[in-house]
């Protein structure tokens, strides 16, 4: 049967406000759009190609991430960072990732384990050429595919829902050369748990990574105050 006009012009609109909100998250999460950047409609539209409707319409989406704040006056900032809220959320998102270790070490495969293995040599191979972006994303793909594979729907929809701060926070904790190199040891680690399907040292492992970011990013936002 063939598709309605009206059908692909609601797929094109929602396909423009997914990428446009899509490259302004990368834009947040990268940097380039700095905490406390006051986000204009018209220049937005000319950096990402689109009208005002879906760039309207991304902004209320990364709003929703917690990524800018919509003021009252329509203006939109950056959303700055705090110590006090990062805790909070590292501590509640350690807690769902330790959840999503032990489910995963009941159902993780063989060959899934073989998946992250290289996975975790790719993050490896680019920590030691010191390419911090492509590290953060075979980061962010270790993370994903742990809790893919313990495969609970609605812990998957807790975890997507905070994952863009979360990943803003530690892009910005990796900065220290040291916290990334400890970082990437803690990774080491947990996948030696992940292939032993220890799910109690790796919940336990997972949690001790995300609140071992915390010292830096206080340390940084202070210094940036």
């Amino acid at each position: 049967m063939a598709n309605e006009p009206g059908d692909s012009l609601g797929r094109k609109k929602g396909q423009l406000h997914a990428e446009a909100a899509g490259k302004l998250r990368s834009m947040i999460l990268s940097g380039e759009l700095p905490p406390g950047e006051r986000l204009r409609e018209v220049q937005l539209c000319e950096q990402l190609g689109v009208s005002r409707t879906p760039v309207r319409e991304a902004l209320r989406t990364i709003a929703a991430e917690g990524l800018v704040d919509l003021l009252p006056n329509r203006s939109v900032v950056v959303s700055e960072l705090h110590a006090p809220d990062l805790e909070h959320l590292f501590v509640v998102f350690g807690a769902i990732e330790g959840i999503a270790a032990e489910l995963a070490c009941q159902k993780i495969t063989e060959a899934e384990i073989g998946e992250i293995g290289r996975l975790l040599a790719e993050m490896i191979d680019f920590h030691t050429r010191k390419e911090r972006a492509p590290y953060m994303q075979i980061n962010q793909k270790i993370h994903q595919r742990t809790v893919e594979i313990a495969a609970n729907p609605v812990l998957h929809t807790v975890w997507q829902s905070l994952v863009p701060r979360v990943e803003r926070a530690r892009a910005l904790a990796n900065l220290d050369t040291g916290r990334w190199t400890g970082a990437l040891f803690e990774h080491t680690k947990m996948f030696t748990a992940l292939a032993s399907r220890d799910g109690q040292l790796l919940a336990k492992l997972t949690r001790e990574h995300f609140l071992n970011s915390l010292p830096f990013l206080q340390s940084r936002l202070e210094n940036d105050d």
